[in-house]
């Protein structure tokens, strides 16, 4: 999946892409808008926390670090412990993925702190009252939707891809 990022000067345009994105069957769930604080969105797909902050790129840069410090934390440990070298591979392992766990969980709770990094450069456009939208399509069909929507609505504003979505969110 590739998420799809369209900057739209107003609701009522936004309903028109949201309406072409079901058309190209893009599911609800893939689709999300993001407005101005106070801005009546009506029944359009409004963004969640997890498309707001930096959650899961905090989350996947956290991981490979906590990975580590848990394999130097697992080598002390058989240092230490002579008696541990027998099981040394279960013990580097199991310091590993207790290592990863608490670092995706403390990525986390950073990412959970800050704003979305990518959407901080559309924070201008969005205090002077344009919409974005948000849509995750799969990646042989971005060039496809980007052209759809633009042959529909020449107004809106593609501002690029993301090269990955994360499954989950």
């Amino acid at each position: 999946m590739r998420r799809i990022y369209f900057l739209v000067p107003d609701v009522p345009t936004t309903k028109k892409i949201v309406d072409e994105l079901l058309l190209a069957h893009i599911e609800w769930k893939h689709i999300h808008v993001l407005a101005k604080r106070g801005t009546p969105l009506e029944d359009l797909p409004e963004a969640s926390f997890w498309q707001k902050s930096d959650v899961i790129p905090a989350m996947e840069r956290a991981v490979p670090l906590g990975g580590a410090t848990g394999v130097l934390a697992g080598l002390a440990a058989l240092a230490l412990e002579p008696h541990l070298v027998v099981a040394g591979g279960a013990v580097l392992l199991a310091a590993s993925l207790a290592g990863a766990g608490v670092g995706v969980w403390l990525g986390g709770m950073v990412g959970l702190s800050k704003g979305s990094s990518r959407l901080a450069a559309f924070e201008d456009a969005l205090e002077r009252g344009e919409v974005l939208v948000l849509a995750d399509v799969p990646r042989d069909r971005v060039e496809e939707i980007e052209r759809r929507v633009k042959q529909h609505l020449p107004s809106a504003q593609i501002e690029g891809t993301e090269p990955r979505i994360p499954a989950f969110p």
